[in-house]
């Protein structure tokens, strides 16, 4: 059971980086294993959007593709996800964007999961680890290179 949480300041405001991470269409441009993002629905209601999204990672030969529901409520700065089906027992993942005094926000990222094959948890489990430590990186990287 897998997990990781990091509360990460960066020097943009919570709008920009509520926006950057709801456009996941662009992941796999910048976000590590991220080979590829299809949005299977959107759907509008109550000023929020849930997606049906299946997202493809890989690493090396192997790959793997899953699908989830992405909650994107910006009135509140958060991102849900919630996981519907691929190699995964489970996985939840959640974002929030905080204004802090400098003008700024803290971005708390949190993720916990398991994979529903032991072998497959063994042969991708340190490297998902490692990848997820790296997405709040990628995050920012890609901010500050659109906001900049």
């Amino acid at each position: 059971m897998p997990q990781f949480e990091t509360h990460r300041p960066v020097p943009h405001s919570p709008d920009q980086m509520f926006d950057l991470v709801a456009d996941v269409e662009r992941y796999p441009e910048f976000l590590p294993l991220c080979d590829a993002l299809t949005i299977r629905s959107r759907k509008e209601r109550d000023g929020k959007i849930l997606l049906i999204a299946d997202m493809t990672v890989g690493y090396k030969a192997i790959r793997e593709t899953f699908t989830t529901q992405v909650l994107l409520n910006k009135a509140e700065r958060a991102i849900d996800v919630k996981y519907i089906d691929g190699p995964f027992k489970y996985l939840d993942n959640r974002w929030r964007f905080t204004p802090s005094e400098n003008g700024g926000c803290v971005i708390d990222f949190f993720i916990d999961y398991e994979f529903k094959s032991r072998i497959l948890g063994a042969l991708m489990g340190s490297m998902f680890d490692r990848a997820f430590r790296m997405f709040t990186d990628a995050f920012e990287t890609r901010a500050n290179k659109i906001y900049a």
